[in-house]
């Protein structure tokens, strides 16, 4: 898969003996995606447990195969149409926030670099079919059951208990769906701390969480500004990629516990925090203007501290590349495997195949002039690439240029950095090479 990504399994292999063992391999029982994945985790885990900052970016995403075949073990996905299949892939991605305090400024030009570490955590989540002969409109039973926002409680009860110590700090770094109430206790519980968007306005209360004090939105939109700064935003539907100028508000909250079934009010804990707010107070014409409204338990006081806490945020956008990696480029939901069982074990294997180019992209921002050896590629494909291109490859810069111009990327200055589909065509190509090599290498008598 590393060597062909994009390929179906059949075109992965010469030999039809290879293809069957691959199926054979996917259809065991044994194959699950904690097996599969197992190595890798253990050494995510175990970096994770040394002196170091780490943000524990996280998301879930939707993967289809709608308009096949019915494949046992899929579930609805959508509004669950008729013809709908596919599960939702909750994926925690490890990486290491190297920034320190001397980088704080008053302006900043788009989100740090970071390094890449791996997947701690990824679960396979399929909704369940409503129970034959249940009520399709009965909340009662409904909340009985198991439900959706469960999943990063989930997440974070497989990560476990972050290390002690000052010199050890986890960070769930979410978007909106993640404004759960469970959720927030239960990363104050395991230590984990967190820097997640609001999307619920919530009441606000005393220490005591007896009173209400107010709304967050509220709250959070009459604070003064901190200062201002800039940030690269890239292109979104209908909006071009773009440089905002943006500002900063900072107040701490306690956020109050909501009602639920079988606990009187004012019983469950309220939640202490800071509300950090980003907006963009002047939004060119026509241009929806940028607003995060983010509740961390990070400390909180100064502008620099509030920046820190909002390009931490802006780091989220990785698990998105990751998500688009696994798609676009290894193409995932193009697998013809006739169970949710084998599917669930190609894509873990896919999964880490798309993690090395998102590795690579984000080495060429955290320092493109670093050696080219630094990049993650072995002797032999360096040696390969060389010489394929007829040119020197010194930097880290040079590798990814270089792998993306075997994908048929250009180079030129205004082509920018080259793109998923790109990188991965590149890479399949190097691939071929480097077998080739390797062939060669072991046919000496026909030197």
């Amino acid at each position: 898969m590393a060597a062909h990504p994009d390929k179906s399994i059949p075109k992965m292999f010469i030999r039809p003996y290879d293809i069957k063992a691959a199926y054979t391999f996917f259809s065991d029982p044994e194959t699950t995606p904690e097996n599969v994945q197992m190595a890798h985790r253990e050494i995510v885990m175990d970096r994770l447990q040394k002196s170091g900052r780490y943000l524990l970016i996280e998301d879930t995403s939707e993967l289809s195969w709608s308009g096949n075949e019915p494949i046992p073990g899929l579930g609805e996905i959508g509004s669950g149409a008729e013809g709908t299949q596919g599960f939702h892939l909750h994926t925690i991605l490890a990486a290491n926030w190297g920034w320190e305090i001397e980088q704080r400024a008053a302006k900043w030009d788009g989100r740090p670099a970071v390094e890449v570490i791996g997947l701690p955590v990824q679960h396979y989540n399929v909704r369940q079919p409503r129970p034959e002969g249940e009520p399709k409109n009965n909340s009662k039973v409904r909340k009985q059951r198991a439900r959706e926002s469960q999943w990063w409680q989930e997440a974070g009860n497989a990560l476990g208990p972050a290390p002690e110590g000052e010199e050890i700090q986890w960070t769930r770094v979410c978007d909106r769906g993640a404004d759960i109430y469970e959720m927030l206790v239960d990363c104050q519980g395991l230590g984990h701390l967190f820097v997640i968007r609001a999307a619920q306005d919530r009441c606000l209360t005393d220490e005591q969480g007896r009173k209400i004090t107010g709304k967050l939105f509220q709250t959070a939109r009459s604070q003064p500004s901190l200062g201002g700064f800039e940030l690269n935003l890239r292109a979104r539907p209908n909006q071009a990629a773009r440089t905002a100028q943006l500002h900063l508000s900072v107040c701490k909250i306690w956020l109050r516990a909501p009602q639920r079934p079988g606990k009187r009010p004012g019983s469950l804990p309220p939640v202490p925090c800071s509300v950090v707010r980003v907006w963009e107070p002047d939004p060119p014409p026509g241009v929806t203007p940028l607003e995060w409204i983010l509740l961390t338990d990070w400390p909180v006081e100064s502008f620099e501290q509030a920046l820190e806490v909002a390009l931490v945020y802006s780091t989220r956008w990785l698990i998105e590349e990751f998500h688009k990696a696994l798609k676009t480029g290894t193409k995932a939901e193009a697998l013809q495997l006739k169970d949710a069982q084998a599917l669930f074990a190609a894509i873990a294997i896919k999964s880490l195949v798309a993690l090395r180019l998102l590795d690579l992209r984000e080495r060429t921002r955290i320092n493109p002039e670093a050696p080219a050896e630094e990049a993650g590629f072995d002797e032999l494909e360096l040696a390969v690439l060389r010489e394929v291109l007829q040119r020197p490859i010194k930097t880290i810069r040079d590798v990814a240029l270089a792998i993306g111009r075997l994908g048929g990327h250009m180079n030129r200055k205004s082509d920018g950095m080259p793109g998923w589909q790109t990188l991965f065509s590149g890479m399949e190509r190097l691939s071929n090479w480097v077998e080739g090599a390797r062939i060669a290498l072991k046919m000496t008598k026909f030197g």
